[in-house]
């Protein structure tokens, strides 16, 4: 099956991937980076291919046992000791056509919901982006992505957080590129779809979650990606598919 214009995520255990099948980019999320068994060097990296590695997850959390929401004063939560800028640095150095981006949100917090939940949109923009301009120098990263899918705020402020957000950081240099990870659900869609309606022309590529679909065949992969592409028109979308763990009724990466 070819699509043009079209881009694949890959979900394994450990790594999402994401491909855009006629373009030379390939995204790869290392969404359990608490483990150490997490090694860039493991990767295989085509050198004429634009490679991202996406790591997550920067949460405006505080840390500890029991975090709770810090209004955009971003800490980290994957394994620093062993993904740390030294890595970044090295796998940078060794493959000139890579590129690192940092995912802010995600699901949990330790073992509770990490919530969207800014006391307000000037607070929250002004903090994140001291965060995230320290981050960024201090990993050297080139992009951000955002995952959030709890929210504590509505639809506008949403939007104008995380719109202010990635405007700001572009404008100064600090990022290249920016994501959001929305999929088909009401509450996640009128937060990205309302991002998107006032500030996509900042946001390079949207990472459509289609691997959160029940399992479907190439036909209603197919249906899922004409549905949801005109919510956000103009935009590379990125679809996806799983080859980690059981993969049965999914589609697969055979696809070509």
């Amino acid at each position: 099956m070819v699509l043009d214009g079209l881009a694949f995520i890959h979900v394994s255990d450990y790594f999402v991937y994401r491909i855009a099948a006629n373009s030379k980019l390939f995204r790869e999320y290392i969404n359990d980076a608490e483990s150490e068994s997490i090694k860039l060097i493991d990767v295989p990296i085509n050198s004429k291919v634009e490679f991202h590695f996406i790591l997550a997850f920067y949460i405006d959390y505080t840390n500890g046992n029991s975090p709770s929401p810090s209004n955009g004063k971003f800490n980290i939560f994957w394994g620093s000791n062993y993904l740390g800028p030294g890595v970044i640095a090295s796998i940078k150095h060794w493959h000139s056509s890579v590129k690192v981006s940092v995912s802010l949100g995600g699901v949990t917090a330790c073992h509770g919901k990490a919530f969207f939940a800014p006391k307000s949109i000037d607070s929250w923009v002004k903090n994140a982006v001291f965060s995230l301009t320290n981050m960024v120098k201090e990993y050297n990263f080139d992009g951000n992505d955002i995952d959030y899918e709890h929210f504590h705020s509505d639809p506008r402020t949403f939007a104008e957080c995380i719109g202010q957000l990635i405007m700001r950081l572009k404008k100064s240099g600090t990022i290249l590129f920016a994501s959001i990870d929305p999929f088909d659900d009401e509450v996640i869609q009128s937060h990205y779809m309302s991002l998107w309606k006032k500030y996509g022309h900042v946001i390079d590529y949207v990472n459509f979650q289609f691997y959160a679909y029940d399992k479907f065949s190439v036909s209603q992969f197919v249906s899922h990606f004409k549905k949801q592409a005109p919510n956000y028109a103009g935009s590379q979308i990125l679809a996806s598919f799983i080859s980690g763990g059981d993969t049965t009724g999914f589609l697969k990466p055979a696809v070509s």
